[in-house]
C-alpha cells in the first residue's frame, strides 16, 4: 500500500519527470577479466512507466532524427555495441519489455522477469544516499543491491525492479556487471524514440540472433574515410558506428571475418541462463 500510494503521488506531483543516470561497468569478454568497459545508461520515469537506455546512443539517434546528418552522427559520442537495447517497464501491470535492433530489423521481447528479492536488515550510505541491502539469485548470477526510499519509485537499471525504492548500486558476485547511480535530475519529458513496431521474439531467440552476427558489405549504411586521422568510420544499418584504422585494415586477410570478430557481442551477458 505504501509503494502504491507513493507511486501515485509521484506521478501526480511530478510536473517534470525524473532521469536516473547510471554508470555501468561491465566485462564483455569472460576470458579477459581485465577488459572492463564503462558506459552510461539513463532510466527515465514518469511514475507509471520507465525507459532504460544508453545515454550516448539516445543523443546520437536524436541528432540523426533532426536532419539525417551523417557527419554529425560520426562526430557524436560513441556507445558500446552491447548496449543498443531499450527496456520499458509498465509499473501497473509489472510488464517488462526489451527492444533492440538487428541490422534493419526491430526486435521486441516481452515477458521479461524481475528478480525475486531478499531484503536484508543491513544499511549504509552510498553517494550521500541512505540505502538498504537486498540480494537475489537471478538468471544464473547472485546479485547484491543497495536501494533507497529517498525517491518514491520502485525501479532500477535493466530489469532490476520490484524493490521498495530506487536501486542506487547493484553488482553480481563476480563483479562482471556493476551499475552505480551517479545523477538524479528532473527532465521536461521522458524517452521518446521507442520503436513503433518490431518482430516479436522470445528472449532465447533474441540472444541467438544477436550472437549470430556476421558482417557483410550490405550491412554498411555509410562510410567516412579520414586520411588525416588515418581512420575509417563505418555506419551500420543497425545504428552502430565502428571505427577502424586504415593501416590495420590493409592487413586484414578477410575483411568481413575481421569486422565480424570486432563487432561480436559479449560472451559474458547479464543473464547467464
Amino acid at each position: 500500500m505504501y509503494k502504491v500510494l507513493f507511486l501515485f503521488l509521484f506521478s501526480i506531483v511530478s510536473a517534470q519527470y525524473y532521469r536516473f543516470v547510471y554508470e555501468y561497468t561491465m566485462k564483455p569478454d569472460i576470458h579477459k577479466k581485465d577488459s572492463a568497459v564503462t558506459d552510461y545508461m539513463n532510466l527515465d520515469t514518469d511514475g507509471r512507466t520507465s525507459y532504460f537506455y544508453n545515454a550516448a546512443k539516445y543523443e546520437r539517434d536524436s541528432v540523426y532524427q533532426e536532419d539525417k546528418s551523417y557527419a554529425k552522427l560520426l562526430s557524436a559520442k560513441t556507445f558500446d555495441q552491447n548496449l543498443g537495447y531499450i527496456i520499458k517497464k509498465d509499473y501497473s501491470g509489472k510488464a517488462i519489455q526489451l527492444y533492440d535492433r538487428f541490422k534493419t530489423a526491430n526486435l521486441s521481447v516481452s515477458g521479461l522477469e524481475a528478480p525475486v528479492w531478499n531484503i536484508q536488515k543491513e544499511f549504509r550510505t552510498l553517494h550521500n544516499i541512505y540505502c538498504q541491502k537486498a540480494t537475489a539469485q537471478y538468471k544464473g548470477r547472485i546479485w547484491e543491491a543497495w536501494f533507497s526510499k529517498e525517491y518514491p519509485v520502485s525501479d532500477g537499471p535493466y530489469t532490476f525492479t520490484g524493490l521498495p525504492g530506487i536501486v542506487v548500486q547493484i553488482q553480481d558476485s563476480d563483479q562482471d556487471h556493476i551499475f552505480t547511480l551517479t545523477q538524479v535530475k528532473k527532465i521536461p519529458s521522458v524517452f521518446s524514440l521507442l520503436p513503433k513496431s518490431g518482430k516479436k521474439v522470445s528472449f532465447a531467440e533474441y540472444r541467438k540472433i544477436m550472437n549470430g552476427f556476421t558482417f557483410s558489405i550490405e550491412d554498411i549504411e555509410g562510410m567516412n574515410i579520414d586520411k588525416q586521422t588515418g581512420n575509417a568510420d563505418l555506419q551500420l544499418k543497425g545504428g552502430y558506428t565502428a571505427r577502424f584504422g586504415l593501416d590495420e585494415m590493409k592487413k586484414f586477410k578477410n575483411m568481413d571475418a575481421e569486422i565480424s570478430k570486432r563487432l561480436r557481442r559479449t560472451n559474458n551477458p547479464i543473464e547467464k541462463d
